[in-house]
């Protein structure tokens, strides 16, 4: 039987199970040497890196013929890259794991891929099939801590069910076919929730320069904006908000007496801030004032994957502070940040700030950047009804994408238990096509 730690319900298969080793022959691959120019020149051999996981994500792709990068005949004599002959069924084993397919043509790897070229008990498109049924088990086992990866001693454990050689290829035809089924509808709803993205984007940019308000227009002056009413103003951030960037972190302020929740980059989402994780730190009484946010406060993440990205604090924990890498933006008079929320949904959308950046601040949105970018400002009676409809629709959208996002979780797992079911024989596949894989997904 199969390692229990890898592939569990292969202990359930009605087929007798055999190492992969055996019945394929398993190989890797490797990287030839950076410092000889001589091997990544006049490249013809196609290999296949890290960089190539990109087309096995979606795992709807099982054959590979084209890659980023190539290397040539003299790389691969002084090195231990291999030539794979098609036909070969690839894994990817380090930092990102259990992404497969199979080469379409010969062609080398990284030492980033095992690869098992198939003898003739063994079908290379059901072993495919097999390696994906393992995929979530292959990630929950993978170790390291800046890199997951699976060594070679677990890849060598690897087994497969291994039925006659005519079963293997039915199952094969069987789960191309019901794959590509599911797949189908993963794509149309993977469809609707961009048109739905797009939809709520227009909303917000509609509504930002006043695009359903009757009455004359005028120039805004802002290239992204366009025309906006007559009687907007357009100011910048820092004329009717405060705009502070939070307190410095370091080890020595982790301890102490005065320990407060505050929250990181990682807890501000688009419209939604996550306290399910937060961090503490010392904040002593002097600093509270400052640091200390309030409901109603719009918090923009100055650093991160995602410069810009904002979300208003409503309150839920009564006290609770903020680090540097984001700026807490609170109104000077009446100006509502809910509104300047919006704002900055569009700007960044339109890369208005990326536009405006040089290289050094491209994965940075300072302070200097945003506290003179100016935005278009209705009155406040306005400001609330426009206000008052976007939130309206945002919810209406988020509830239609927690329903396609529930779908697309069903269609995987009945995909994963397709597959997972037809490779150990659970069932006939020849009397199954088609039999009621959908069933419970669509409404």
């Amino acid at each position: 039987m199969s390692d229990p730690r890898i592939a569990p319900w292969l202990s359930e298969s009605n087929w007798p199970t055999a190492p992969i080793r055996l019945v394929a022959r398993l190989g890797s691959g490797h990287t030839p040497s950076r410092n000889k120019p001589e091997y990544w020149q006049n490249c013809t051999t196609p290999w296949i890196t890290l960089a190539d996981v990109w087309q096995l994500r979606s795992g709807q792709k099982s054959t590979i013929t084209e890659t980023k990068e190539k290397i040539n005949s003299l790389g691969e004599a002084n090195s231990a890259a291999v030539k794979h002959p098609a036909g070969t069924v690839i894994l990817s084993r380090t930092a990102s794991v259990g992404f497969s397919a199979i080469m379409g043509r010969d062609m080398a790897t990284s030492q980033d891929f095992a690869t098992w070229t198939c003898g003739p008990r063994l079908e290379p498109r059901y072993l495919l099939h097999a390696l994906r049924g393992m995929a979530p088990d292959l990630k929950r086992v993978a170790t390291g801590s800046t890199h997951k990866t699976i060594y070679m001693p677990d890849i060598e454990q690897l087994r497969v069910p291994l039925p006659p050689l005519d079963e293997q290829r039915r199952i094969a035809d069987f789960l191309d076919a019901e794959t590509a089924r599911i797949d189908r509808l993963r794509e149309l709803h993977e469809r609707q929730q961009s048109l739905t993205k797009e939809a709520a984007f227009r909303r917000v940019y509609d509504a930002v320069r006043g695009a359903h308000v009757k009455g004359p227009r005028k120039d805004s002056g802002l290239n992204w904006l366009g025309a906006i009413p007559a009687d907007w103003r357009v100011g910048a951030v820092s004329h009717y908000f405060e705009v502070e960037l939070g307190k410095m972190l370091n080890q020595e302020r982790a301890q102490g007496d005065h320990l407060r929740p505050y929250l990181r980059v990682a807890n501000v989402q688009w419209d939604r801030i996550d306290i399910s994780n937060l961090a503490r730190m010392n904040f002593p009484p002097n600093e509270r004032v400052r640091y200390r946010l309030q409901a109603g406060d719009l918090l923009v993440n100055e650093g991160g994957s995602w410069p810009g990205r904002a979300a208003v604090w409503s309150g839920e924990i009564s006290e609770i502070y903020y680090q540097k890498a984001l700026h807490r933006i609170r109104s000077r008079g009446e100006e509502l940040p809910r509104w300047l929320y919006y704002c900055l949904v569009a700007a960044e959308r339109l890369r208005v700030f990326q536009v405006q950046g040089n290289t050094s601040t491209m994965t940075h949105l300072t302070r200097e950047q945003l506290r003179p970018q100016r935005f278009p400002f209705p009155d406040l009676s306005t400001q609330r009804e426009l206000v008052a409809e976007l939130d309206s629709g945002a919810d209406r959208e988020a509830r239609f994408q927690r329903l396609l996002d529930r779908q697309l979780g069903l269609l995987t797992e009945r995909r994963q238990a397709l597959i997972t079911a037809a490779v150990t024989g659970q069932f006939d596949v020849s009397t199954a096509s088609g039999r009621n894989v959908t069933d419970g997904v669509l409404t």
